[in-house]
C-alpha cells in the first residue's frame, strides 16, 4: 500500500473512496494503526481509546504513518493472539486486532491502487483463504455493528457463495435488527438474492469495491445492505 500511494501522490483522487484523496486516505489509515496500538493498552472493559493526531503534511504523515505502523506490526506480533485486549466487536483479544487491521490495510491497499491505475487493478488479487476469511470477518462481524448506523430497512435472505474457497454464508435481514449471518455446509439453499463468484469477488463486493461477483436474484436486496 505504501508504495501504492507514493506512486500515485498524495492529490490524487481516489475513486472507490470519491470523498478522499490519497493523502487523506494515507490519513485515515495512519491514525486507524495509532488506535489501534493504543486499543492494546487499553483495559478489556476500559473506556474506548483515543488514536493520535496524524501530521497534515505529507512526507511528516508518512513518516509518522511508517512509525506507528512498526509499533503495531511489532506489538502484533510479540503477543499471543489469545492475549485479553480491548476490541470494539467480536473477542476481546489480540488475536481481533491481527484480523481487523490485516483487512483493513487489504482493503485501502486496494482504494491505493484503484488511485493509481483507475477502474482497473489487474495486478491485485487477494489469495483464497484471507478473502473468505476477509467475507466472513464483515458479514458476521462488522455488519451487525455497520447496521446500527444504517439500519435494516429490508427483509430477506441473501447467500454469499464462494466456490473457490468451498465457503458460503446465509444473511438473514429484518427491519430494524441486527442481520444474522450463519456459514453453510451446503450453497444449495433457497434464497433471495445469490451473489457468487470467487473469495477474491465476493471480498471486494462486501466492502463495496469494484468486483466480478454475480448477482442473481433481487440486486435491489443486496444494494440495500449497509457498508462503512
Amino acid at each position: 500500500m505504501r508504495a501504492a500511494v507514493i506512486a500515485a501522490g498524495p492529490e490524487a483522487p481516489v475513486p472507490t473512496c470519491p470523498e478522499w484523496n490519497v493523502q487523506q486516505l494515507t490519513h485515515h489509515l495512519a491514525g486507524v494503526a495509532s488506535w489501534a496500538r493504543t486499543a492494546l493498552d487499553t483495559p478489556v472493559d476500559g473506556d474506548r481509546p483515543a488514536p493520535g493526531t496524524p501530521p497534515d503534511t505529507w512526507q511528516e504523515l508518512l513518516t509518522w504513518w511508517d512509525d506507528r505502523f512498526t509499533e503495531l506490526n511489532d506489538a502484533l506480533a510479540e503477543a499471543s493472539p489469545d492475549t485479553p485486549a480491548w476490541t470494539f466487536a467480536g473477542p476481546k483479544s489480540v488475536g481481533f486486532w491481527v484480523r481487523r487491521q490485516a483487512h483493513e490495510i487489504a482493503i485501502h491497499r486496494l482504494d491505493a491502487e484503484h488511485a493509481l491505475h483507475g477502474p482497473e487493478v489487474p495486478t491485485l488479487l487477494f489469495g483464497t483463504d484471507f478473502a473468505a476469511d476477509g467475507v466472513d470477518e464483515f458479514l458476521s462481524r462488522l455488519l451487525p455493528r455497520v447496521a446500527q448506523r444504517w439500519p435494516i430497512e429490508r427483509e430477506g435472505r441473501l447467500l454469499f457463495h464462494a466456490a473457490d474457497a468451498g465457503r458460503a454464508w446465509e444473511v438473514r435481514l429484518t427491519p430494524g435488527r441486527p442481520p444474522e449471518t450463519a456459514p453453510l455446509t451446503d450453497a444449495a439453499t433457497d434464497a433471495d438474492a445469490t451473489v457468487a463468484g470467487t473469495a477474491d469477488a465476493l471480498y471486494r463486493l462486501v466492502w463495496n469495491r469494484p468486483s466480478g461477483a454475480i448477482v442473481t436474484g433481487d440486486r435491489s436486496l443486496v444494494d440495500s445492505v449497509p457498508r462503512p
